[in-house]
């Protein structure tokens, strides 16, 4: 398989570039490029470029060729409302949900969540899960990095949401309404999910009243982590390109 990169910048037809530190070291070390080995760069933008390699020392550069415009995002442009749960999880569900095509990653802080993060240790874990959304676009093949966005206390982005457009709906356990009971939605979707423990009542009234809608994901109990990424899936298959 050709590696991919990202590159944080604007990337030009002939354009020779430099590589990442982190990515170069990668490449050389793990990969085990050499000189004139293919590979393809994409900016974020949309689209990639096939690129030729030259390994400098520990720096790694790639000379940039054709353009390819390959899209493959999903026509459903779903953002995933996660309650931030404990341990690194957060990781996982950033980097599977950004593999099942979400589009937007919010972040939130419910009062049952384990974890408290502000000020600098919120930036640096917001940093380090868009690192995590880059590389799971380099492994997955999407060529639009998803937004990962900084964390925001439940009421607060309650607030924001109740003035946006489009469907929202929570995860609530013991709700009969199936995803596949609903009608194909024709513009946005926010899925709201709670950390371990699930969304105290207030909270969830408080999410009604921003117009989430309560559905239910069968009748088991699934962990925070396997939740929103379950029913990821089944919007997908139901509503998206699978």
């Amino acid at each position: 398989m050709i590696p991919r990169f990202f590159c944080p910048f604007p990337l030009h037809p002939g354009a020779t570039v430099e590589l990442a530190a982190d990515a170069a070291h990668h490449a050389l070390k793990v990969l085990r490029v050499g000189a004139g080995d293919a590979a393809i760069l994409f900016d974020g933008r949309g689209g990639q470029w096939r690129a030729t390699l030259h390994p400098v020392g520990k720096s790694l550069r790639a000379t940039l060729h054709e353009f390819d415009d390959a899209d493959w995002e999903s026509p459903l442009n779903l953002t995933l409302v996660q309650g931030l749960p404990s341990g690194d999880k957060m990781d996982l569900v950033v980097q599977k949900a950004v593999e099942l095509g979400v589009r937007r990653i919010q972040p939130v802080a419910a009062k049952r969540s384990v974890v408290r993060l502000a000020g600098d240790r919120a930036e640096r874990r917001v940093e380090h899960w868009r690192n995590i959304a880059i590389a799971a676009c380099e492994q997955s093949g999407r060529n639009r990095v998803p937004a990962v966005a900084p964390i925001l206390d439940l009421p607060q982005y309650l607030g924001i949401a109740a003035q946006e457009n489009g469907l929202r709906f929570v995860c609530a356990p013991g709700v009969a309404v199936r995803l596949r009971d609903l009608t194909a939605p024709e513009g946005p979707v926010s899925l709201l999910v709670g950390p371990e423990g699930g969304f105290e009542e207030g909270e969830l009234l408080a999410a009604r009243a921003a117009g989430f809608k309560p559905v239910g994901l069968g009748p088991r109990v699934l962990r925070t982590e396997t939740a929103g990424l379950g029913a990821l899936a089944a919007m997908m298959a139901l509503w998206g390109d699978w």
